[in-house]
């Protein structure tokens, strides 16, 4: 009997047995980015603003992607094409110098791209939304994907003038608010802060359609699972690797080339 064939990349003697129509997204166009957004204003809590009013100079710590909301519009100029409008919310970490203040604040970042998201004009309805659906449900979804940005340089500013701010006159929604421990201070100040960030991203554009694919036979897991229960203790130490790089410093040190190596 031939081996059963499993997920994974597949040999010459595997068997196709029949084709499949599957309803999936396909990807009708995609980008990527490596950005790296300059001078980014970062509003604090209150407590943070009183630090950063007595600070010399903030050191940056680390920055986390809270959140990204995500708005697709039609190009009425040029058919099938449509604009993505991305917005990030970051929470913003720093430490003030001297005393070594932890700080936080929110910073934001708007980002648009154009793809191609071909053109549709289906309803759809399913029995698991007996919702009625808008008018007109026929854009493309898109869908991005973003990792933490990486904290690359802090400053304060000392403001000639107060003015307002571009977060009062926009509505944070009350999840990004409840993220921070306590009130962010959206109001200008005479002391600024601002934060550079690299940011990594995929945005693509989706429509639900119908393919046709190969099929090979059900997907049965060979694996049992294992219950942590009955390992012992002692058991699972072991199969941990000595970490001898641990106890001997390096001879030398290479420069961070990958993402996880600089955060």
């Amino acid at each position: 009997m031939a081996d059963r064939v499993v997920p994974g990349p597949v040999n010459q003697n595997a068997v196709i047995r029949e084709a499949v129509s599957i309803n999936t997204r396909k990807i009708f166009d995609s980008c990527r980015d490596k950005d790296c957004i300059d001078d980014l204003r970062v509003y604090p809590t209150v407590s943070s603003q009183t630090y950063i009013e007595n600070a010399l100079s903030i050191r940056p710590r680390s920055a986390e992607l809270l959140y990204c909301a995500v708005n697709v519009e039609p190009i009425s100029f040029n058919r099938g094409y449509y604009t993505v409008d991305c917005s990030y919310f970051y929470r913003i970490t720093g430490e003030t110098f001297p005393n070594g203040q932890s700080i936080q604040g929110l910073a934001v970042f708007d980002k648009r791209a154009m793809l191609f998201g071909s053109e549709g004009s289906v309803k759809s309805f399913s029995s698991e939304d007996p919702t009625p659906p808008p008018e007109s449900n026929d854009l493309p979804i898109a869908v991005v994907n973003s990792v933490d940005p990486i904290a690359l340089y802090m400053k304060l500013v000392d403001a000639d003038g107060l003015g307002s701010t571009e977060l009062e006159q926009r509505a944070i929604p009350d999840f990004i608010a409840d993220a921070f421990p306590e009130p962010l201070v959206l109001t200008d100040t005479a002391r600024r802060w601002y934060a550079t960030i690299g940011q990594f991203s995929i945005i693509r554009l989706e429509r639900d359609t119908q393919l046709l694919i190969p099929a090979y036979e059900y997907s049965l897991p060979d694996k049992e699972c294992p219950s942590a229960d009955q390992d012992d203790p002692c058991e699972l130490f072991s199969r941990i690797r000595f970490p001898v790089e641990e106890f001997f410093p390096p001879n030398s040190v290479e420069n961070a080339e990958d993402y996880r190596s600089m955060v």
